[in-house]
Order: C-alpha cells, then sequence, then structure tokens
C-alpha cells in the first residue's frame, strides 16, 4: 500500500474515533442516569460538555494546525482525549463526567481538520473533494458503531469497561500515527514549510475578512441550527424518546438510531455529486432538504406512544439523510471565499456546528426540566422540543435562500 494511502487510513481511524466517542451516550443514557445521579437537565449538561470544548478548540487549531502541523497536533489532543475517556469512565457525579467530557471534546478537535489538511498535502487538488466525502462517510461509520454495536459491547462487559477497551485501542492508534505519519511528502517539504511559516497576524487578518462577509454568517446560523437540532437527537436523545416514550429496548432503539445513521453515509455520498453534476447548485438542495428535515420534525411530534417499529425507522432513516444536504454548506463557503482563506472559513462553519451541538444539547434538557418538572423526558416533553426544532430548520430553509453561490471556476 503506498504511502498516502497509509496516512489517509490511519488519519481517518482518528475522525472515525471522534464521531463515536460523540455519539455513545444515546445509548448508555439510563446507566448514565443511575450511575452518575443525573435529571434529565444534568443529562444534557454532560453530553454538551463534548461540543462545548470541541468547539472553543476550533478557535486556536485555526491559527496552530499550519504553524505545528497536524501530526503533532492531532497526537497531542487525542492523548488527551484518551485521559479524559478514562476519566469519564470512571466517574461517579456529574462534575467528574463533565471533567471528562471536556477534555475528550478538547482532545477530538483536531481530528477531521488535521485529516482533511493531510488530504491536503499527501493528494493531488482533484481529489480532495472526493476523499473528503469519504472521510466524512468513515465518520458517519463511526457513529453507527456507537449504536447497536456499542449496545452489545456494553450488554458484554457494562459500559465503564467499553470505554476503557476503546482507549485502549485509541492508545495504539495514536503511538502507530505517530511514528507512521509525516505531515507531508519529502518532495513537498519547501512548499509545506512555506505554509507553515504563516503570521499570526495574517490568520487574523484572514479570520477578520471571513467574519465580514453576510453569507458566512447566514451559512452559520444553518448549520449552528441543523447540525445542532440532529446532533442533539443522535448524540443524545433519540435514545431517551425510543426507550421511554416510545418502549422500545436499548437493542431496537440502538436499531433505528443504526439507520438515521445509515442514511448519513448514503446522503453524504450522494448530494455532492448532484450538487456538482445533476443540479449544479449547493443552496436550493440544502433548502429543500432542510423544508424535509422540518416536516420529520413535525411529523415525529404528532406521533403516539407505541408507534409501530416501520413508522420510526422510515423517519429516522429520512432524518439522517435530509440532514446530509447540511455538507454542503462546506463547499458552499470555500467557494466564496479566496482559496487562502478557505480552511478559516470551513473551520468557522465547524465552530458553529460544534457550538449548536452544545447549545441544543444541553438547551433541550433545560427546556425539558423546566417545562416538564414531573415528566421531563414523557411525550409533552419531546413534542415541545420536536415543535421547537422543526420552527428552527424552517428558519434556517428562509434565511439560506439569502445566500449566494459561486461555481468553481466561475470569476
Amino acid at each position: 500500500m503506498s504511502k498516502p494511502w497509509v496516512v489517509f487510513i490511519l488519519a481517518s481511524s482518528n475522525f472515525f474515533l471522534s464521531q463515536f466517542y460523540r455519539a455513545t451516550n444515546a445509548v448508555i443514557s439510563p446507566q448514565l442516569l443511575n450511575d452518575l445521579s443525573l435529571d434529565t437537565e444534568g443529562l444534557g449538561l454532560l453530553s454538551a460538555a463534548f461540543f462545548y470544548s470541541f468547539a472553543l478548540a476550533q478557535l486556536p487549531i485555526t491559527v496552530l494546525l499550519d504553524r505545528i502541523g497536524p501530526r503533532r497536533m492531532m497526537t497531542a489532543l487525542s492523548a488527551l482525549g484518551i485521559i479524559g475517556i478514562l476519566l469519564f469512565s470512571a466517574a461517579d457525579n456529574l462534575a467528574m463526567g463533565l471533567a471528562g467530557r471536556l477534555l475528550l471534546g478538547i482532545g477530538m478537535a483536531c481530528n477531521l481538520m488535521g485529516t482533511l489538511k493531510l488530504l491536503t498535502l499527501w493528494f493531488p487538488p482533484f481529489r480532495f473533494a472526493t476523499l473528503s466525502g469519504i472521510v466524512f462517510s468513515i465518520g458517519f461509520v463511526g457513529n453507527i458503531a456507537a449504536t447497536t454495536p456499542f449496545v452489545l459491547m456494553v450488554n458484554l462487559m457494562d459500559w465503564r469497561a467499553a470505554l476503557q477497551v476503546i482507549a485502549a485501542v485509541n492508545l495504539i492508534l495514536i503511538f502507530v500515527f505517530y511514528v507512521v505519519v509525516r505531515d507531508q511528502p519529502q518532495e513537498r517539504a519547501s512548499s509545506a514549510e512555506g505554509i507553515r511559516q504563516q503570521d499570526f497576524r495574517d490568520s487574523l487578518s484572514g479570520l477578520r475578512q471571513v467574519l465580514r462577509k453576510r453569507d458566512f454568517w447566514i451559512i452559520s446560523f444553518g448549520t449552528f441550527s441543523s447540525y445542532g437540532t440532529f446532533s442533539a437527537f443522535q448524540v443524545l436523545w433519540a435514545g431517551p424518546y425510543l426507550m421511554e416514550v416510545m418502549g422500545y429496548s436499548p437493542e431496537e432503539a440502538g436499531n433505528i438510531i443504526l439507520l438515521a445513521n445509515v442514511a448519513l453515509i448514503l446522503g453524504s455520498s450522494s448530494w455532492g455529486p448532484i450538487s456538482d453534476r445533476v443540479v449544479e447548485t449547493r443552496r436550493w438542495i440544502v433548502v429543500f432538504g432542510h423544508v424535509l428535515l422540518a416536516l420529520v420534525a413535525l411529523t415525529m411530534a404528532m406521533l403516539p406512544g407505541e408507534t409501530p417499529f416501520a413508522v420510526l425507522a422510515v423517519l429516522f432513516f429520512g432524518f439522517g439523510l435530509f440532514r446530509t444536504t447540511g455538507i454542503l454548506m462546506y463547499p458552499q463557503i470555500k467557494d466564496l471565499v479566496p482559496l487562502r482563506l478557505a480552511g478559516t472559513a470551513m473551520t468557522g462553519i465547524n465552530f458553529f456546528s460544534m457550538f449548536g451541538s452544545a447549545v441544543f444539547l444541553q438547551g433541550l434538557g433545560s427546556l425539558m426540566q423546566a417545562a416538564y418538572p414531573q415528566a421531563s423526558r414523557g411525550p409533552e416533553a419531546f413534542r415541545l422540543v420536536f415543535i421547537l426544532c422543526s420552527g428552527f430548520l424552517l428558519s434556517v430553509s428562509l434565511l439560506y435562500m439569502l445566500t449566494r453561490e459561486r461555481r468553481e471556476g466561475a470569476p
């Protein structure tokens, strides 16, 4: 196997684990409620902690990734993440659990942008779109691993031991990654060195240019609401909804959530080619997808308890499939800025994605606790949040009509 593909596999494996860690709480929520003595609000905060620290870490990563290099950044932060997952697996109260999830969020914060950076240095530019799509698909497989496969693992050894085993595998991976991977091929060392010497003031100047663009803020609100809504359910609230409102077992709930993640893989590999080769638009696919997402959320708000498995399976599959239209927000902002600012713009969008996840995870938990203190995970509480999320998704659709888009090669 050639060296670029070895780099690709090892880097993508780190992103796989990042996606896995963020989604595990959905299927172990009953154990977390019991073992850490949590209420609904505390459970939401515990899951949101990962995304708060992940989002805030994007700010220094924007500046430091080029200067330090993806190999050292990804290795050092992943080691910190392993400490976080071990601390979380030993937690017996909310404070200790929060500390572990905060460290884990920081530890996983560079794995996507670091992987994309390595792709730009190890592969020709014309392969970037295809390879980045594959990277996202690999990440979504990590989400799948956090559903039924993780449930089976937890049933064998309990959630604490299962996470500790994964942490051991993660440690081996980052050791191999550090030994094998280099930031660039030897023949490109001089050009990569030129990139790394970018002045700190130049980085801030580029960031200011991006922040002055109206499209950046509309797209940021779009990904904040879109990914925030979806990940809040994928990462946490889908589990309690399916188990406590719909009456399904952890295994059945895991299977339904798995279908949403299968749809993510199918959608992430489909909407890009459709956007590039069929309808030649990013904006209108995003609008279309988010209108349908809002309709799915509204439908789920009206479902009675013990809805048949097939109905929920179709709705969750649609939730995952239409959510992946939001991936087109990344190439859209890349198309709208000069090439030298593309990394800064995409990292900014990624910040709002992660921050939206944190806000929706914690906010929905707090809202359910405040509105229905005696039945915070009951049907009425979930009906309220589905209607609220539908409103956010419809507002994304309306605002997104105001964005511009520029096709590749256009002036």
